[in-house]
């Protein structure tokens, strides 16, 4: 550690849903969080999805055109197992990750839509932000709703400036440039994608916005879901649907954790902030590194309603 600078333990979960429970998955996190503060840690990352699930292999009985009455059902089963914010389950999720900061994907549910959103906890329980997904990736389309510009914060706490990125929103090059400019210290990536190439862009988003970055992935298997649970990948209780590979680098690109596919587990590891400072001195991506006078970008953050109401008194 470098004298003078702030020390975090932060760890990464890496654990599979109970898909559409979410009463067991919350407690389930609740367990998981008590285990990795009992290490130390201050701050706890969870994967994409966590508490709603990420239905892995299913097509809800949708191609185009055309839906079934057998994929509606499996819809309304989704949304059930959705949280609101606020509401009953996060409350539920604030007193089960109480004595640390946590981040966590969860399935969020207004009006008729789901979203698949991070949100920020402080020790106590508050509420610091919610970010939700601004691109679903393929077929989660069908699925979730699109985040905007009114939930992209870099929350400020006594670990550091954190902000998220949820699985291929880590890809979005403008995204990240926002994020870069907000000055978010550590960059949590929760994620469902489990192939071995994912390191390398966690790698490079490190080294590129000389940033801590945290990245959760679920380890989940057939039977995290339910007996009569549609998917493509058969019925077998062991065949594994999300594979990990969560890791946590520090701004140089370096490995404190490595790729871990072995299992559900919890990754652990202790940041030193002032690796941030002394990675920025040969490359800023919003300071000595950028070129304003040829490159400008700009962000819309406000929200976009689709039903406005106004008038006089």
């Amino acid at each position: 550690m470098n004298p003078g600078h702030r020390s975090v333990v932060a760890s990464v979960v890496q654990a599979g849903s109970i898909a559409f429970d979410t009463p067991a998955t919350i407690e389930k996190l609740g367990d998981l969080t008590a285990d990795a503060r009992s290490h130390g840690s201050e701050l706890v990352v969870f994967p994409e999805a966590f508490v709603g699930g990420y239905p892995k292999g299913h097509d809800f009985g949708a191609v185009v055109g055309s839906r079934t009455e057998d994929g509606r059902d499996w819809f309304q089963r989704y949304s059930e197992a959705a949280i609101t914010i606020p509401g009953p389950d996060l409350d539920a999720i604030a007193e089960a990750a109480t004595g640390v900061h946590l981040v966590a994907g969860v399935i969020e549910r207004e009006h008729g839509t789901l979203y698949c959103s991070v949100i920020f906890l402080d020790p106590d329980g508050r509420l610091l932000g919610v970010h939700r997904k601004l691109m679903p990736t393929a077929s989660e389309r069908l699925i979730w709703g699109f985040g905007d510009g009114s939930t992209m914060p870099v929350v400020d706490t006594v670990v550091g400036r954190i902000g998220a990125a949820i699985c291929w929103e880590n890809y979005m090059p403008l995204y990240r440039t926002a994020m870069y400019a907000k000055g978010v210290q550590i960059w949590c990536a929760p994620t469902v994608d489990d192939r071995q190439r994912w390191a390398s862009s966690m790698q490079h988003i490190a080294l590129e916005g000389r940033t801590f970055v945290l990245s959760a992935n679920q380890y989940a298997t057939r039977g995290d879901y339910p007996p009569d649970y549609d998917t493509a990948y058969g019925n077998d209780p062991d065949t594994v649907l999300i594979g990990g590979g969560s890791c946590i680098i520090d701004p140089h690109g370096r490995f404190l954790a490595e790729p871990d596919r072995s299992g559900e587990t919890i990754l652990t590891a202790e940041l030193d902030l002032g690796e941030i400072t002394r990675g920025s001195f040969d490359f800023d991506p919003i300071g000595h590194y950028a070129r304003p006078d040829v490159f400008q970008l700009t962000v819309d953050e406000g929200k976009k309603d689709p039903v406005v109401f106004w008038g006089f008194e």
